[in-house]
Parts: structure tokens; C-alpha cells; sequence
């Protein structure tokens, strides 16, 4: 996670007075005793002047509404409008992002008139940010400078491999009562306490990334309680967590590419060249010269894979990518790469506790191997394909091969019980693969899939696509959806890729740019 995501996350992290509720039980039934209402307070930031705030108490584990609580974080922008159409929950994804700072760009990014009808809540899940307990197992794992990610020698295989032991063990030491109760079923049924707590027999949803498989998780859950529900970027339900890790990695591989060939059109700016394939093989050679000497002490291979993967979530970042590079090269000047890594690959104390939660989450909702020989085998086969992103993937989930808890089953979340779902996805996306967006609107009967054609982002709607943006504005005002033949629904033409930097570009900010930096990486 970003240091700028961290720090407007932690702006709207104000919490008020609590209150008690008990969900649903496990099989998702609707037991539950009278709660009280969140007690709002204001929480605004500079941005998001109407934002309020307040916690809610919940059971950690659901099977034992009266045993030991925990505490939720929420946020509310609320509504305006004499019309009011309930409340629409906001998730960014990870798993292990914030969500209360997205309740105010959702609120602010939609039209006036559809936002002033919800209630748009965020919500901190449980081990997340401002709710309690809130997870860090291993401050400063990320610290620089770690082995290189690529395990070339018995020696780095071995060193990485205690990194991520190392990591599992932890967190098994600091919260051993607590992990078995970090995954996906129990912060769904958290989201149902959100509604209980709201008063509402229905809620709306709207989910980026992870957050597309905790709303699909949810609505088979609850189905009954799902009045409307968007999903962009969406994760495939059928390899969570180890075939869709690794299933990234050649997504991952081809956006970097992406990058190399947006670099050759723009060379009398970068002067890198004109053929991709030359511009890729300098990259690689600069990371091979980082991993011999790294940059200020601080930037290895690993870090430089760090710093380079975001612009895989989001071409926004590519001109100060693609600065660092040309300096390095050119000017043997490592500086601008130091500082792409402060803001886009170094993590800090939010940071820490997002990939607390992201392995808690993935390495608890579905069964990982527990042979490492099995790992080393699919990801050298997989690397020899694409080499860019797979061993620093498969050492970030490494520690499910050591994690202390047993793994449950993964939900099947095939449904035919839903209102129609609208669904998000580009074509090209690193992050979610575009077969996960088609995978899901088969599972769920009646969905909509519209497709950004072309497009590589990770996060495409209220991200400056018009065409995609009026198709969610339709559906949260009266509930349409687009119907076409075959295997989408309507198709958007992508958003132009970005132009090298200007002083005029450097200094403003997009609303891409703003939405990206509150969505959590690797989820």
C-alpha cells in the first residue's frame, strides 16, 4: 500500500462511541438482537468536508455472538436528497484496505444527484486500519534491502524462505486467538452487522478488486439483503488464492511490457529507444545492477520490482516511472528511482498491517500447498513465461506454506437469487484478469458485464471513463443495466494512455490518480 493511500486513509480515522451488535450465524440466517444505532460524528479532511465517523462492536468469532468483541471502524457521508435509496456500502479491496477514506471519494465522484440518495458507508474489516484490534505481525518486513526476490542460488532460496517463515511465525505469536476469525466469511458477516446496526433490511455494495469477491461472498450469504451491487476489477472466484496468484503473474508480465512499448513511442522524450524488446532488456539490466549495488543502500532488485509493479494497477504512473528509468541509464542518476520508491514501492506502518491482513485473509480463506518443492516447481515454470512479477508474487504469499491456522473451503458464490449485478472489467487488467469478470457473470444469473475494451487499469469506473460512469449512474439511480448478445453487455472504448510529464501534468492530481492511491495493491 501507498504511503499517499496510508495518509488519507489515516485522515478519516476518527472513531466516535460504539455500539453492540450480533450478525447473523454461520449459515447466514437472520438471528439477531435489537442493536443500536452508530453515534455519527464529523471526521472531515481537507477533501471530504461532510465525513463522519463512528465504530461498531462485533462478535470476533459469529458462531459466539457473546463472547469476545471486536471494533469496527465506520465512515459516513450521508444522504441529502428527500429521496433516499439506502445505504451503499464501499469497499477498495487488498485484502487489508481502509475503506473510510473511499466512502468520500465515492460520495464526491458520483453524480450530486444519485450521491445525495445513500447513505455511502466505508468501513474499516476487521484487522484493518482504525478498527481494533488492528493486525501488524512483523513491523518493518518490507524493510529494504531484502533478498533478491529472484531465488538464482540455494543461499537467496533460503533467505527468503526464513523472511517468510519468519513472517507466519509472528503472526502466529502476536495473535493466535484472533487469526483463525481474519477471513473473508467472518468480515461478510461483519457487513451484515453494518446493516443491522444501520437499520436497513437491504444494502447496495460496491466493491473494487478483493472487494468484488467480498461482495459476491456476501450476496450468497445474504442474498435476501442485496438491493443493488456493483463489482469493478473482479477477482475470480474459482482460483482464490494460489491459482489466481499465479495466474497474475503473467498478467503482471504483459502490462510491464505495456510500459516498455509506451516507453519506444515516446522516445525523443526517454531516449530509451524504439523497439520494446531493447528498452525490456535494459530494464532487466538495471535491475541486475541494483541487485550487485542498490540505490542509496536502499533499492535492490526487489525493491525496484516493488516500485515498478503499481504501474501495473495504473498506466497514471508511467511517465515517473519511466523518468527513473531514463536517469539511471543515462545519467547513472538513481535519485528519481529512490524517490518512485518512497511513493509508490516503500511501505510503512499501514502498509505493515494491510499485508498483515492481506496473508491473514488469503492464507485462511482456501487451502495452499504446504510442499515448497510444489511452489518452486509452478513458479519457475510460470517465470520462464513471465519473468517481471512471479517470484516477488510468490514470495508476498509465501507465508501461507508456514500459516498456523488450518484453511477453509472456498465459497461457492453461483448465484441465481440476486437483482441484476453490474460488473466492471478491462480487458487488459494485471490485477484481476479479465476471465475472472467473465467468470463471475456466468456465477451470477442476470448480471451485467461491461467491458472496458483495451483498457489495463485496475479500478476503472469513477476513474475518469464517461462511458463507464454513465452505465453506474444508471444503475444506482433506478437499478438499469445494459443487456447485449454474447458474452458482454456493453463495451467502452479505454481512456487514452498518459502523455510524458509536464510541470502542469506533474502538479495536478486526476481523479484516476485519487481513486488509485485508496485502492490497495496486490488484491
Amino acid at each position: 500500500m501507498k504511503k499517499r493511500a496510508a495518509a488519507l486513509c489515516g485522515a478519516a480515522a476518527l472513531l466516535a462511541a460504539m455500539v453492540t451488535a450480533v450478525p447473523a450465524g454461520a449459515s447466514g440466517a437472520s438471528a439477531t438482537a435489537p442493536v443500536a444505532r452508530p453515534t455519527w460524528k464529523k471526521c472531515a479532511t481537507g477533501t471530504y468536508r461532510t465525513l463522519q465517523c463512528a465504530s461498531l462492536k462485533v462478535p470476533l468469532n459469529h458462531l459466539k455472538p457473546n463472547g469476545r468483541k471486536i471494533t469496527l471502524a465506520l465512515s459516513r457521508v450521508p444522504h441529502t436528497a428527500k429521496t433516499y435509496q439506502g445505504p451503499l456500502l464501499v469497499n477498495p479491496g487488498g485484502p487489508g484496505g481502509s475503506g473510510l477514506t473511499l466512502a468520500g471519494f465515492v460520495a464526491s465522484s458520483l453524480p450530486k444527484k444519485v450521491a445525495a440518495q445513500y447513505d455511502v458507508i466505508g468501513f474499516d474489516p476487521r484487522g484493518v486500519g482504525a478498527s481494533k484490534p488492528a493486525l501488524n505481525c512483523r513491523p518493518g518486513h518490507f524493510s529494504s534491502v531484502r533478498p533478491d526476490s529472484l531465488p538464482s542460488t540455494s543461499a537467496i532460496e533460503r533467505a527468503n524462505l526464513k523472511r517468510a517463515e519468519a513472517f507466519a511465525k509472528a503472526c502466529a505469536k502476536k495473535y493466535a486467538g484472533v487469526l483463525p476469525y481474519i477471513d473473508t466469511i467472518s468480515a461478510v458477516k461483519d457487513m451484515d452487522a453494518i446493516r443491522a446496526a444501520l437499520g436497513a433490511k437491504k444494502i447496495s455494495y460496491f466493491g473494487y478488486s478483493y472487494g468484488t469477491y467480498l461482495g459476491a461472498v456476501y450476496a450468497k450469504l445474504f442474498p435476501n439483503r442485496v438491493r443493488r451491487a456493483v463489482l469493478d476489477s473482479v477477482v475470480d472466484p474459482t482460483g482464490v488464492w494460489y491459482e489466481g496468484n499465479l495466474r497474475q503473474d503473467q498478467a503482471f508480465n504483459d502490462r510491464h511490457r505495456a510500459l516498455m512499448a509506451w516507453i519506444a513511442k515516446h522516445d525523443r522524450t526517454y531516449r530509451l529507444g524504439t523497439d520494446p524488446e531493447r528498452i525490456e532488456a535494459k530494464w532487466y539490466a538495471m535491475r541486475a545492477a541494483l541487485a550487485k549495488k542498490p540505490a542509496d543502500g536502499r533499492v535492490g532488485a526487489s525493491e525496484l520490482e516493488d516500485t515498478f509493479m503499481p504501474g501495473g494497477y495504473y498506466n497514471g504512473y508511467w511517465p515517473y516511472l519511466a523518468e527513473a528509468f531514463a536517469a539511471f541509464v543515462h545519467k547513472k542518476n538513481d535519485d528519481p528511482l529512490v524517490e518512485a520508491y518512497e511513493n509508490f514501492g516503500a511501505v510503512d506502518a499501514a502498509g505493515d498491517n494491510g499485508y498483515s491482513v492481506y496473508a491473514s485473509v488469503q492464507c485462511r480463506d482456501a487451502r495452499w500447498t504446504r510442499d515448497w518443492d510444489e511452489w518452486r516447481d509452478d513458479n519457475w515454470a510460470v517465470y520462464e513465461k513471465a519473468p517481471f512479477m512471479t517470484w516477488n508474487n510468490a514470495w508476498y504469499n509465501a507465508p501461507c506454506a508456514f500459516w498456523p491456522t488450518k484453511s477453509l473451503d472456498p465459497v461457492d458464490v453461483s448465484n441465481t437469487r440476486l437483482p441484476p449485478v453490474l460488473i466492471f472489467q478491462a480487458t487488459d487488467d494485471a490485477a484481476t484478469p479479465y476471465e475472472g469478470g467473465v467468470v463471475t457473470h456466468h456465477l451470477l444469473r442476470g448480471s451485467s458485464l461491461v467491458v472496458e475494451e483495451g483498457g489495463g487499469n485496475h479500478g476503472v469506473s469513477l476513474s475518469g471513463n464517461a462511458c463507464l460512469d454513465k452505465h453506474l449512474t444508471a444503475y444506482l439511480t433506478d437499478g438499469r443495466v445494459p443487456r447485449g448478445q454474447g458474452e458482454t453487455d456493453a463495451v467502452c472504448k479505454k481512456l487514452a494512455d498518459p502523455k510524458p510529464l509536464s510541470a502542469k501534468a506533474a502538479s495536478a492530481a486526476s481523479r484516476g490518480s485519487t481513486l488509485h492511491g485508496l485502492l490497495g495493491f496486490r488484491g
